[in-house]
């Protein structure tokens, strides 16, 4: 048997952007005791973004953030436990199972644990030319795929599809999208920046189809055909499956921990147990600044929230309250999303958003709750400003080209 460590420390599962971040934060805040890192990955923590983006881009290099150096966690003597998965944790003995047989234990637990892609729920959904964009060994596959004539078929029209089809075509290749919805990121943006994106993408060769079923995945091992409802059958040589992620909560759900579509946590990023904490794309959190119960796929969320609880743990009080924001790039497009998309809200465009260069504006009653910037980082940014404000917004000076923003934001501050 394992005996308990005198000073066990703080154990964080999950090796990616939030894990990483927090023991960064945790260091930087003054924790001076004992951090274990458990991944399963073989890497050091890095940041997901590039996978969908510059890695399926540019297929001659690796550009990939890593949270910190090797050397880093060396010199701040974090225990690195790569390539090991974490099976179980007894929440009385305060400890983790590993798939390799070792047991860590605890004082401070984070589940840092992302969520991973969803399958293809089809026979012959897990086809060896199928693949998903969640780890590095995911885009190092898929864009070995990404050369001219080759024939993509992205099935799902969110934000990774898009984004993958983007890069397919600058590669050279035949792309078809495939979305069983009846409009591009339909979970993100509204009808009209779906238009103009489904537009971008026809602008470059894409090929959209909507209402479409995915009934099997057929042929052989190196020509995999994929079969629709209609009996449409369309051959290809990679198919992206980008359908969405589900939280990876499986150990708080084995443990006991409150769990609703991802681990529950407070503002603090606190479990239903006052040891263990969560962070990043697996945690359904409490956002004060909405009054809702969030669960956000995020690069923003994943860093922040993280951060947010490592200062808890070493002893401060925060309270993770922040404005969502995430960004996508296609065909050279920046676009950014920062509030909460509110389907049946009153919409004000600013700028040439026909253009790709503008914002469009979501309003629920005089409250500014959602911007999405089309290469319009600058506007963007007091966008949100005045959306963490909460406080009512007169439409007719955010409709106004002549209103700056930036002057509209210091008006609202000063009142």
């Amino acid at each position: 048997m394992t005996s308990r460590p005198m000073m066990p420390g703080v154990v964080v599962i999950g090796a990616g952007q939030a894990g990483g971040r927090a023991i960064e934060a945790l260091r930087g805040h003054g924790f001076q005791g004992p951090i274990t890192l458990i991944g399963s990955e073989p890497h050091l923590p890095y940041e997901r973004p590039a996978l969908s983006k510059e890695m399926l881009l540019d297929t001659a290099s690796e550009t990939i953030a890593w949270v910190r150096p090797a050397d880093w966690y060396a010199a701040e003597n974090v225990r690195l436990l790569l390539g090991a998965t974490a099976t179980s944790i007894d929440r009385d003995a305060r400890a983790v199972s590993l798939n390799n047989g070792t047991v860590v234990f605890y004082d401070t637990l984070i589940l840092a644990t992302g969520a991973s892609p969803r399958a293809l729920p089809v026979p012959g959904g897990d086809h060896p030319r199928c693949h998903t964009i969640r780890t590095l060994e995911d885009s190092r596959s898929l864009r070995t795929h990404f050369v001219p004539g080759a024939r993509i078929v992205v099935v799902g029209a969110g934000f990774i599809g898009l984004e993958a089809a983007a890069a397919a075509t600058s590669h050279g290749c035949a792309v078809t999208v495939l979305e069983a919805g009846s409009r591009v990121m339909a979970r993100g943006v509204p009808p009209r920046i779906s238009s103009l994106y489904a537009a971008l993408h026809r602008s470059h060769g894409v090929e959209l189809h909507f209402g479409v079923g995915i009934t099997a995945i057929t042929g052989p091992e190196n020509a995999p055909v994929v079969e629709c409802a209609d009996g449409t059958s369309i051959p290809a040589d990679a198919i992206v499956v980008g359908i969405g992620v589900v939280p990876e909560d499986g150990l708080a759900v084995a443990c006991g921990l409150a769990v609703d579509g991802g681990i529950v946590v407070d503002e603090h990023g606190r479990t239903t147990d006052p040891a263990i904490y969560a962070a990043g794309d697996v945690t359904r959190h409490y956002n004060p600044l909405f009054g809702l119960s969030l669960r956000l796929e995020s690069w923003q969320n994943a860093q922040n929230q993280a951060i947010a609880i490592a200062r808890n743990i070493a002893g401060q009080n925060i309270v993770y309250a922040e404005v969502p924001w995430f960004w996508s790039d296609q065909y050279g497009v920046n676009m950014q999303i920062t509030g909460l998309p509110t389907p049946g809200a009153t919409t004000i465009e600013r700028g040439d958003i026909d253009g790709f260069n503008g914002l469009l504006l979501e309003m629920t009653g005089n409250r500014l709750v959602c911007a999405i910037g089309l290469n319009a980082t600058r506007d963007l940014r007091f966008a949100k400003q005045i959306i963490s404000l909460g406080v009512d917004v007169d439409p007719a000076k955010l409709a106004d080209p002549g209103v700056k923003l930036a002057d509209l934001l210091r008006e609202l501050k000063s009142r």
